[in-house]
């Protein structure tokens, strides 16, 4: 980088006598000996420089704002050495990495204004030989002297440019040129030009590191805040921004906002933040937030940055989480998410196309559905269905059976349960928050725990069983009903407030036995999910088959149907399924002990769906005789 001192009166002779002669002196410094040969091959000429590639105005502010931080960057650092700048008739360049001039400071280059040099190339190919072009040729600081100049204009004073690269990979060159020959102390030059270029370096490559830091806190789930002493927000991550907006916060610029947290959250000195100003650290602690606007819930950490010399607490960073955030994560976490589309319920006749088609219909709209059908027609599947065609597919889908519990367990279900001052379990409501509840025979909810829904619904705010602070909520209510659930509110067997809500929309499942059509398909469906479930060779229904179990009613619909086929699958030896391999009360025989065994009985009983005179046929008995088996075990004939 350092070159000795040379004497102009030889280094104008050498440039001479090779663009006068073509004659190189071996003297010329080998890298200012083979930018001449290449200015020679590519005719630059050497009177005048060429600012003719100049972009336009336009683009070149485009070009300007793209590599804003390094032009304001160096405008700060020559700022505050202007004056050794006028002392030497220094001028000072930002090249970018294809040789554009992207800024000019201080004094005038070549005795252009800035407007004249500013977007203008630089580059070998354009002006010939300079220090920039030996600096982006070997990429590495070059000092030149100005008979080495291959534009005779430009030789009245010397230049040093140095490369600029981020993380290895080369950015920018920076340039000092000296306009006229005055002594110069040539070391102190090189010396601030390697400054400069280490530091804008180094600032660069910061730079590059915060934006990586603030796109990987942007890319979190999680609110993250740096808060000083007195309750001020120094630092938010978009998420932090938002949440702040959402309670008041004022606007700092059109980006961000920022606020005294004193401000917005009434209870700010019995939150963790407060205390961790006194050197108090939390960890994944559930926190109550009181604002004007709303109250609500974050898992929340707070950890207290201290100073090493005394220990005491300058700010403090804050990591939390909404609690709707963290259960949306934590039920697509444990798979609460739809496992059916539309599309892969099977049926191509024209009865069940026409419902898939509403079903698909209803999905895009926002009321709450109503799925009514026989049991085992497929109305978790169909519920599935419309969940993942919402435009809340990307939130949980979380199911609760009404019928599997107790009225009290039920509501702790449905609402939470506070346990204790510090144990509070949030319901399937809460879980639900911004995707779906289903809410599978919904006819069996007790009326109180109905209407409490309700008005949950109505309200968009719900609480847990044992408190009184109120949550918001945003909840898709997708019911399921095997009766016609009109006609048990009429009866008043179910609450009109909650009918009224989930009937909005309603979706008719088919029985099997009116959508006979479907059922070959339907079976070839059930066997290749069998196969590929256990890893087995699919097998083949035969047509004679496929006839025999679309004469037969089948009480319980595709769950009996699956029932049947899965008995098959797995004790046919063959590769096809013929109709004797076809148990219609699938594992239950007519040689069972179904006299003396009461559970086998049962089975059979609900595989003939209620009816005696189809058992009958099945079992191979009469109906006398199955009267008084009903009658032995309690059951009721249809």
């Amino acid at each position: 980088m350092i070159r000795e001192h040379r004497s102009r009166e030889k280094l104008e002779g050498y440039y001479r006598k090779f663009v006068e002669e073509g004659v190189l002196d071996p003297n010329v410094h080998p890298w200012v000996a083979e930018s001449w040969l290449k200015s020679r091959e590519l005719g630059i000429g050497t009177e005048k420089m060429d600012v003719s590639r100049k972009l336009p105005k336009e683009e070149f502010t485009v070009l300007q704002a793209k590599n804003q931080d390094a032009i304001d960057y160096l405008s700060g650092l020559s700022e505050d050495i202007r004056e050794f700048f006028q002392e030497y008739n220094l001028s000072l360049l930002l090249i970018d990495s294809e040789c554009r001039v992207l800024k000019s400071y201080s004094l005038p280059f070549y005795q252009m204004t800035p407007g004249e040099i500013e977007g203008v190339r630089v580059g070998v190919e354009d002006v010939g030989t300079s220090s920039i072009s030996v600096a982006y040729a070997h990429q590495t600081p070059f000092w030149m002297f100005g008979p080495e100049m291959w534009v005779k204009e430009c030789q009245l004073g010397d230049a040093c440019s140095a490369p600029i690269k981020v993380n290895g990979e080369f950015h920018y060159i920076i340039t000092l040129v000296s306009m006229e020959q005055v002594p110069m102390p040539q070391d102190a030059i090189i010396a601030l030009l390697l400054t400069m270029k280490n530091a804008l370096e180094a600032h660069l490559t910061e730079s590059v590191r915060i934006k990586a830091e603030e796109a990987i806190l942007d890319a979190t789930p999680f609110a993250v805040y740096h808060v000083m002493p007195g309750g001020e927000v120094a630092y938010a991550n978009r998420l932090g921004h938002t949440r702040l907006e959402g309670i008041g916060a004022k606007k700092q610029d059109d980006k961000k906002c920022t606020s005294n947290l004193n401000d917005v959250i009434m209870n700010y000195q019995h939150t963790p933040i407060y205390k961790g100003f006194n050197g108090v650290p939390s960890y994944n602690k559930e926190v109550t937030w009181i604002t004007p606007k709303k109250t609500y819930e974050d898992i929340t950490t707070v950890v207290p940055l201290e100073r090493d010399a005394d220990r005491a607490v300058e700010s403090v960073v804050v990591v939390s989480m909404p609690i709707e955030d963290l259960r949306t994560l934590v039920a697509h976490a444990a798979g609460y998410t739809a496992k059916y589309s539309l599309n892969s319920m099977v049926g191509e006749g024209t009865t069940f196309a026409s419902v898939r088609a509403k079903a698909a219909r209803v999905a895009k709209n926002k009321h709450h559905v109503l799925i009514q059908g026989e049991a085992g027609t497929g109305k978790q599947r169909m519920a599935h269905g419309i969940h993942q065609a919402s435009p809340r597919a990307a939130g949980p889908l979380i199911t609760l059976r009404c019928g599997d519990a107790t009225p009290e367990i039920l509501e702790q279900e449905l609402f939470g349960i506070v346990m204790g001052p510090d144990v509070s379990h949030q319901g399937r409501l809460e879980l639900a928050s911004g995707g779906t509840l289903f809410l599978d025979e919904i006819e069996k909810m007790p009326r109180s725990i109905a209407v409490a829904l309700a008005k949950a619904l109505k309200t968009g705010k719900t609480h847990r069983i044992g408190e009184t602070v109120e949550r918001d909520i945003d909840v898709r209510i997708i019911a399921a009903c095997d009766s016609d659930l009109k006609r048990l509110t009429e009866r008043g067997l179910f609450a009109p407030e909650l009918y009224e809500i989930v009937s909005k929309s309603v979706v008719r499942v088919p029985p099997l036995r009116s959508r006979r059509e479907d059922i070959p398909k339907l079976a070839d469906h059930i066997i290749s999910e069998l196969a590929e479930q256990h890893q087995m060779k699919p097998k083949r229904i035969l047509p004679e088959t496929d006839e025999l179990l679309k004469h037969y009613d089948w009480p319980g619909n595709i769950k009996q149907l699956q029932s049947v086929l899965e008995y098959a699958f797995f004790n046919t030896a063959k590769d096809t399924i013929a109709p004797d391999d076809i148990s219609l009360m699938g594992d239950v025989k007519p040689d069972n002990k179904w006299k003396e065994d009461k559970d086998v009985f049962v089975k059979a009983w609900q595989a003939a769906g209620g009816n005696v005179s189809r058992l009958a046929n099945l079992l191979n008995v009469s109906r006398v005789t199955l009267y008084r088996y009903l009658k032995k075990y309690n059951l009721e004939k249809k």
